[in-house]
């Protein structure tokens, strides 16, 4: 396939044609991912829990992510890249832009950050800057120790409205995507239509622009036998891996994933 670009992902959203995405963290999977038809490859900071074997995210490194971002670029067939920037690297504008030059530097074309309208001002500066950004809003695992474990976000009106606010906020301030994770799927639906650029959902329901799933999850795989309400199993009637990643795009794609059953 062409390369996918931030262009790309805008003609899909102005025509109604969803896009799938998926976490990628080597060379091997990178190119098994895109050749199956993969838009997006986020290099995720879920890394330090599915790879390094840790208990929260939040051990994860800039020279981790900047290992892996290479390690995928290698292996890359025209996906668009991007890269989480991990725990702390937000805390100043100055550790963000540091961090985000190596990621870009590494492969990435977007960087992505969690956290919510706070962050406005680090990402228009970034966008300035020659770097494109993905603002995470929902459940954002680097809070987890903040907001008590992962639980759904935007249950109650109250912080609904602030999620919703807060979308708005960051697309003005220049965010190139949206994804939500763990959020109704009426706030979701909600807040898709509210921005003009792409979003995408992780646990957000069928009516965002893009899906995405841990690489592992979708692949059956996991340490604890279990997988998150919004997860799919993809492997099952399937001979190999590539065709579980063909699956999971053709999926996305037909409106057939997420189901109701992977909702809030």
């Amino acid at each position: 396939m062409p390369d996918i670009t931030l262009t790309t992902l805008n003609k899909l959203k102005q025509s109604g044609e969803k896009f799938a995405c998926l976490t990628a963290y080597d060379a091997l999977f990178a190119h098994l991912q895109s050749s199956a038809g993969v838009e997006l490859l986020l290099i995720g900071d879920s890394l330090g829990m599915v790879l390094q074997g840790h208990d929260t995210t939040l051990p994860v490194t800039v020279e981790d992510m900047e290992y892996h971002t290479r390690a995928v670029k290698r292996g890359n067939q025209g996906a668009l890249i991007m890269s989480d920037l991990p725990f702390m690297t937000c805390a100043t504008l100055e550790r963000a832009l540091d961090a985000s030059t190596r990621l870009m530097q590494a492969g990435a074309h977007v960087v992505k950050l969690e956290g919510a309208g706070w962050l406005a001002e680090t990402i228009s500066v970034l966008t300035r800057n020659g770097i494109p950004v993905c603002a995470h809003l929902g459940l954002t695992p680097q809070s987890v120790n903040v907001t008590g474990g992962y639980k759904v976000q935007g249950r109650e009106e109250t912080q609904a409205r602030e999620l919703l606010a807060d979308a708005i906020a960051l697309e003005q301030a220049g965010a190139a995507l949206l994804l939500l994770e763990c959020v109704p799927s009426s706030l979701a639906a909600e807040i898709t239509r509210s921005v003009s650029i792409p979003v995408i959902g992780i646990g957000a329901g069928p009516d965002t622009d893009g899906q995405m799933l841990v690489m592992h999850d979708m692949l059956g795989l996991s340490t604890t036998g279990r997988l998150a309400r919004f997860v799919r199993n993809f492997m099952p009637g399937q001979p190999d891996i590539p065709s579980a990643f063909k699956a999971y795009v053709a999926a996305v794609k037909a409106g057939e994933f997420p189901a109701a059953e992977h909702e809030f």
